[in-house]
């Protein structure tokens, strides 16, 4: 089975965000663009399916209770090195920004999201980064050591 997909054959993004409403029109949107698609309303329900699934990017919003998307995207970065994380945000701030910068972000999208365009051109971004590192370490594991 190719590593870089879940049992289904597809790339699975985990949506993280406290709206009920974006999770539903990105989950309705990404699964009709072939995507494996799960959803979590804070970053600890997150790290919960994380730890359970194999996730190829995490797009998370910033602001939610329990635990925050910065915290979250800390987390991801120790202990799931290969999970590519968007963040999207209403609160566009210059804190915010430098925060999913400074922390590994892939990108940050501001809110209000009226075309998704960005977005999915990012999740094609992060899935060809991640496929593109996956193939390296493969062509590593086929060579033999030399003496």
């Amino acid at each position: 089975m190719n590593r870089s997909m879940n049992s289904t054959g597809k790339p699975r993004i985990l949506i993280v965000d406290d709206e009920p409403h974006i999770q539903e029109m990105l989950s309705r949107n990404f699964r009709f663009d072939g995507y494996d698609v799960m959803t979590a309303g804070n970053g600890m329900e997150a790290l919960e399916i994380l730890s359970k699934n194999r996730v190829e990017v995490v797009i998370s919003d910033i602001r939610m209770p329990v635990m925050d998307g910065i915290e979250l995207l800390k987390t991801i970065r120790k202990e799931y090195q290969m999970v590519q994380v968007i963040i999207i945000t209403g609160y566009v701030t210059m804190t915010n920004l430098l925060d999913a910068l400074r922390h590994g972000a892939q990108t940050c999208i501001f809110k209000p999201m009226d075309d998704l365009k960005e977005l999915e051109q990012a999740v094609a971004n992060s899935i060809r980064h991640l496929k593109h590192w996956q193939k390296k370490l493969l062509e590593l594991k086929s060579m033999q050591p030399q003496e």
